[in-house]
């Protein structure tokens, strides 16, 4: 298991009309240093911080989120932007692991809708440019060892019932630094939960 990471969603602006919805949001909470930092190659050997499954240290993640709905006045096409950043700060075998900068594009439709909104049903390409600092070991600067990876993928999104989705999302490499110690990501899968909720002041 990895670290775990704590997040809280909170939409700060929306706006309803006949072309759709648009609406803005802020995520931000802290990565935990829950995973392990003991993973070993064949001979033994404790493997570097960048390939363990943990980082073990805490850091905080900051995310802003832009919808449109309607885009090109087609009701059911959706344009999504969601910019974010991990700082991370020092961990196992006194390695910071470098910091990261995400953009991701998500151009989506909706083939179903039911009539009360209560289900409904998204999919569509999206895009992801991820930047990532040079690693520090002991203080020292590992020169090349960060660099920019460009994926192309596809995400769907199913609401379940109002408030509640599940997601599922793949991406591949297209293009990446070559830098002699960066390791791209060469495919990505990531899947989960959303559920929604109000908070009365």
């Amino acid at each position: 298991m990895g670290d775990a990471t704590v997040l809280v969603k909170y939409r700060f602006y929306r706006r309803d009309s006949e072309r759709g919805t648009t609406q803005a949001s802020v995520t931000f909470g802290p990565k935990l240093a829950t995973g392990g930092t003991g993973l070993t190659d064949a001979t033994r050997k404790r493997l570097p911080a960048g390939l363990q499954p943990g980082s073990g240290s805490t850091d905080l993640f900051v995310a802003a989120n832009w919808t449109y709905t309607g885009l090109f006045n087609v009701r059911r096409l959706v344009a999504d932007e969601d910019f974010r950043t991990l700082m991370r700060t020092e961990g196992t075998q006194a390695t910071r692991l470098g910091s990261e900068i995400e953009s991701r594009f998500w151009l989506s439709y909706r083939p179903y809708e039911s009539k009360n909104v209560a289900r409904e049903w998204f999919i569509g390409p999206e895009l992801t440019w991820l930047h990532a600092q040079d690693d520090r070991i002991a203080g020292v600067n590992q020169s090349g060892s960060g660099g920019d990876v460009l994926l192309a993928g596809i995400t769907t999104f199913v609401g379940v019932r109002p408030g509640t989705h599940l997601w599922v999302g793949m991406d591949w490499d297209v293009v990446h630094t070559n830098g002699a110690l960066f390791m791209p990501m060469r495919r990505h899968i990531s899947f989960g939960i959303t559920q929604q909720f109000r908070l009365h002041f």
